[in-house]
Formats: C-alpha cells, structure tokens, sequence
C-alpha cells in the first residue's frame, strides 16, 4: 500500500482525543492545545496544519474541558426586559430586531448566547444574572432607566456592556446613538417643512425618550417656533400606543401640523389612529418616527426615520464586550444619528 493510500485510509478514521491528533500530527498533546486554541505561542503554520488535520479527521475539541481549564463558559448573557401591559419589552420590534442581530455577532465570534429576560423593578435584576456565573459577559438591552444598578454593578464586573445613551460620569460601557441630537434633527426637519405645530409622542420616564423629546423642544426653540413642544405621554406597545393615540385625535382641541414619535413602533399605531380619524398623512400631519426599524420601510406611507444603526451599534456591543472579557478596559460609543427622509414627511 503507497503513502498516499495509507494516508486515505487513515482519513476515513475518526480522532477520539488529542493524544491520537498529536501522534498523527507528530507533535506533543500540548502543542496540540495550544495550536487548538489558537495561541500564538504555536507558529501560524503550525497552528493550520493541526487544524487541518483535526477538520480532516473529523475532531471536535472538548469544549466543557476547555472551558474548565481556561474557566471560561463560552457563552455571553444578553438581558431584555420581560415586558409589562405598559411596555411590550421582550415583544417589542425593537428588541426582537436588536436580539437578532446581537446574536448573530454572538454566534460568528464562536460564543453560545443566553437570554434573560428581566424585570427592572427588582432591586437585584442584574446582580442575580452576572453573579450566577453562566456567562462570560453580559450584554444589556434593557431600557437604562436603572442608571445606579448597572453603574454599581459595572464597577466589580468588567465584562458587561449597554445599549443607550451615555450619561456624564457612568460607570458602565455602553454603546447607543446621540438620541438628544436625533431629536434635534427630526425637530429641524419638520420646522424646515413648515410645520408650527408640534407634538411628540412617547413615555419620557424612560431615559434615551426624554432626551429624543428635548432634542426635539431644542429644534424647535432654536427655530423660534412660538409654540412648545407638545407632550402626548403614550405607551409603547403598539394596541397600547393605537389606543392613546385615538383618545389623543378625539380629544384634541386642535390638531397638530406634525408629530414625532419616540419609536418607530407608536409611528405605525399613530398611522393607523389617523387614517382611522379621517386624517391623512403628511397631508394633514406629517410624521417622524425613531428607531429606523426595517417595518418602516413597509408602511403606508413611508415612514420618516431617525435611524439609531443597530447593525452597527449590535456588533460594537459584542466587540466591546469581548475586549473586556479579554482584560481591555474598552470605552463607550456613541454613534451619529442619521435621518432618514421618506413619504410620511
């Protein structure tokens, strides 16, 4: 039998451990670890010749042994909140989009995700998750209306990262747009329409809305519009935010000339509230929505967006992350807003 018919033979036989991938590839059991896991102690060519030979023989490392040396779980922990009658959290659009492409990033990277959905309202919502030790890291999704939790828990865990604004002086890593200028762009663009009179939509209890809300008053203050920013509080579920704004159209003594929503999801139940009331838009009231979710791209019309790059912003969250379970100390991003003009405006 030839060389390379032995060698054929030998590639139909699937490896069981790394002893027998060291003996075919003439190396130690160390060497083969090392060059397993990538390190750079290992020459490259040497680290690809192992590699090949393990793919060729079928071999997958023991990952929980792995694990247990490097004391790694190999998984990163993303929190979400689990949604009330008053905010859909978990079932939101934004989350669900914003959870999928995390885990995309998650699952490229070669790390397992686990999802906690969690309630904010509970004192110890985040140190009940980072401390159960079944993730490497943590990535918040989670409204950051609880500023001194995720602060104080930041300070004894490094590898946790946020999605929201940043605030001055926080302990916590966190990516997000500049949600104040947001406001201030989809303000600008409907003072630069005509529009003199402006409502906004939204729950300003919740942090990154109040500063969409005053980008948008600041737009129009420096615009001279006479009249203030109207605030119409609604909820965010879309039955909840169709609901509100119903009653807002029925009652209202006289209807704005323009409206912006803190969410692209309120901006297509406000859609919907209008047609409903006779209205149309933007003839009648001309709309700006926040978020730039995919489904406005599908309304009718189509919605005017302020786009926060979730994309972008999903996997600077990972990337971040993985820095800081590697020992970096990564700092905070915040991305520029971008408006995104359509038929609704």
């Amino acid at each position: 039998m030839g060389a390379h018919e032995r060698h054929g033979a030998q590639s139909l036989t699937r490896i069981r451990n790394i002893k027998e991938l060291a003996a075919l590839a003439n190396v130690s059991t160390g060497t083969v670890s090392r060059a397993l896991a990538g390190s750079e102690l290992i020459s490259k060519a040497t680290r690809e010749r192992i590699q090949a030979i393990a793919d060729e023989h079928g071999f997958q490392p023991n990952v929980m042994a792995r694990n247990l040396r490097t004391q790694r779980t190999g998984a990163i922990g993303v929190l979400v909140p689990r949604g009330t009658d008053q905010d859909p959290g978990l079932f939101d659009q934004f989350f669900i989009f914003m959870l999928g492409m995390v885990a995309t990033e998650i699952v490229q990277r070669g790390y397992d995700m686990l999802l906690s959905p969690v309630d904010e309202k509970n004192e110890d919502w985040l140190d009940r998750v980072v401390g159960s030790g079944r993730a490497d890291g943590f990535i918040v999704l989670a409204h950051t209306s609880a500023l001194p939790t995720l602060d104080r828990v930041a300070k004894s865990h490094s590898p946790l990262m946020v999605w929201g604004d940043r605030t001055p002086g926080q302990a916590h890593c966190s990516v997000g747009t500049d949600n104040h200028k947001g406001g201030y762009l989809a303000g600008e663009h409907l003072v630069a329409r005509g529009c003199k009179r402006i409502a906004f939509f939204g729950d300003v209890s919740i942090p990154e809305m109040r500063a969409r809300h005053d980008g948008c008053a600041a737009a129009l203050a420096d615009a001279g519009v006479a009249r203030a920013l109207e605030l119409v509080p609604v909820r965010l579920s879309a039955p909840g935010a169709l609901d509100d704004a119903r009653a807002y159209l029925q009652s209202a003594s006289e209807m704005p000339d323009a409206i912006v929503t803190a969410t692209d999801v309120v901006a297509r139940s406000l859609l919907i509230a209008i047609d409903d009331h006779g209205l149309k838009v933007p003839d009648d009231i001309k709309i700006v929505s926040y978020g730039g979710l995919p489904m406005t791209e599908f309304t009718s019309p189509r919605l005017t967006t302020v786009s926060q790059h979730m994309e972008r912003g999903a996997a600077l969250l990972v990337d971040l992350l993985l820095r800081r379970i590697g020992g970096e100390d990564a700092a905070s991003v915040v991305m520029e807003p971008e408006l995104i003009v359509r038929a609704s405006s």
